[in-house]
């Protein structure tokens, strides 16, 4: 069996192929430090494709991505990188009905999508995969999420704050918009940005320990 990689908090264990502030907060919140390495992909969906294939795609092919590997990337390619630490993509959509929702654009844009949400249940769906040594690990998650009902006068107010402005959807649970939401049925780390359940097991089938360094 081969050893986990280093634990020591100040040294990387995982390469995060993300900026997302808040992808890295979650896991330092299980013990894991990261080097930050965002990779640039075509986010667009594919005619017809189904949100959760969408996500699950762009998780796979940002950890691809990041580990500098083809399409098809398994464990010998990903070790032909010479790369010392695997690599963990993620993505995540809010889905109405079916419909992907993406970043606002404008005021109006976020306008009518919180509008959409409001007092109504909606979908959020977050893919992981890691490129490592065991090859591509995948999972995804789905869970519901409850607005109240919002007023047109408290929505504007909440564009101006700039939050909604590169968030998914909109809003930010883990944010200002924390005051929208009146339930969520799943994983609240997944509509945040990442599942840590799924991922701390992943990162374990890669042999990157978590906080407890254990790999089971």
């Amino acid at each position: 069996m081969s050893e986990p990689l280093d634990a020591d908090v100040n040294s990387p264990v995982l390469r995060l192929a993300s900026a997302s502030p808040r992808r890295r907060e979650l896991l330092a919140s299980i013990g894991v430090a990261v080097e930050i390495a965002p990779v640039d992909i075509d986010e667009t969906p594919h005619p017809g494709e189904a949100a959760r294939d969408y996500v699950a795609r762009l998780a796979r092919a940002k950890a691809v991505a990041g580990a500098g590997a083809g399409a098809e990337a398994e464990t010998e390619a990903w070790r032909e990188t010479g790369l010392d630490l695997p690599v963990l993509g993620s993505d995540t959509s809010v889905v109405r009905d079916g419909e992907i929702l993406g970043k606002p654009v404008d005021a109006e844009d976020a306008f009518v999508m919180l509008r959409s949400l409001s007092g109504r249940w909606h979908q959020v769906m977050t893919s992981v995969a890691v490129s490592g040594p065991a090859g591509v690990l995948e999972a995804t998650v789905v869970s519901d999420v409850l607005m109240r009902e919002l007023q047109d006068d408290e929505i504007r107010a909440y564009w101006r704050t700039g939050e909604p402005a590169d968030k998914a959807g909109g809003y930010a649970i883990q944010g200002l918009a924390s005051i929208f939401v009146e339930r969520v049925e799943g994983s609240y780390s997944a509509v945040v940005g990442l599942p840590l359940y799924e991922t701390a097991s992943l990162l374990r089938r890669q042999r990157v320990p978590v906080w407890n360094g254990a790999l089971l």
